[in-house]
């Protein structure tokens, strides 16, 4: 379930009254609630790496593995898109192979399965680097058919090999979060902001993310929660023993 933007917005707005800190405009939220996703969004991948450096035998492993697999599946999606053949690609593009354009949210390429036009199966389609591709077209061993076929990916083009395949590609990717945005109209009278759900969009995290979002969108706003002070205080505390230890 996603974080509900108008919540933490006014939760926020709350918390800056309470410690007189000013109001911050919707617009002025949208940047930093936008900023404080990607961080949140990018410690899952930090808290992954150390995980799998962890022993995988105790029990407090599988929960937080378990969690942040729940986390991370939020961003999963499947994509089909038709190939554009070969010779048919706008005028400027220079690749002259059979493509696909991924969307611009694609934050990491998973699998890519080429299904061709007759065909109700797909096959999955092997990734080779740039500089492969010249050598991987001359060896009878490893030149690509329409059965074996592989690609290469850079600038969000997914270019295919033999250049002559024809009918969809099923790309499975995790994407980057959209950016949240608190909508509003305004009070003609009062000249209050008004919330409008219609035209706002909710945070994508994990609805257990709340409180850590929240934290960092009032850190941005120059409020420091308990914990945080805390961490700031350890930290400027670690910085001044290693600055004595190096006099």
């Amino acid at each position: 379930m996603a974080i509900n933007i108008d919540k933490v917005y006014k939760t926020v707005l709350v918390i800056l009254e309470q410690e007189k800190r000013g109001v911050l405009t919707p617009t002025e939220f949208g940047k930093i609630a936008t900023q404080s996703q990607a961080e949140v969004f990018t410690s899952y991948f930090d808290e992954l790496n150390q995980l799998l450096r962890m022993p995988q035998t105790s029990l407090a492993y599988a929960d937080r593995m378990s969690l942040l697999d729940e986390k991370i599946s939020l961003f999963k999606k499947t994509e089909k898109i038709t190939i554009v053949p070969h010779g048919t690609l706008p005028v400027g593009n220079e690749n002259p192979n059979a493509a696909v354009t991924a969307t611009s949210s694609v934050q990491e390429l998973g699998s890519v399965i080429y299904v061709k036009n007759s065909d109700t199966v797909g096959r999955e389609v092997q990734r080779i680097q740039q500089q492969d591709v010249f050598t991987t077209n001359q060896s009878p061993l490893t030149k690509p058919t329409e059965f074996y076929p592989v690609y290469t990916y850079e600038n969000k083009v997914i270019s295919l090999y033999p250049y002559n395949l024809t009918g969809d590609v099923q790309l499975n990717y995790l994407k980057f979060p959209s950016n949240p945005k608190w909508g509003f109209t305004i009070d003609p009278e009062l000249g209050n902001y008004i919330y409008n759900s219609l035209d706002s969009t909710d945070f994508e995290l994990h609805e257990s993310d709340q409180p850590l979002l929240v934290d960092k969108i009032l850190g941005y706003a120059g409020v420091m929660s308990k914990d945080q002070f805390a961490m700031s205080l350890s930290s400027q505390k670690e910085q001044q023993i290693n600055a004595d230890s190096q006099k």
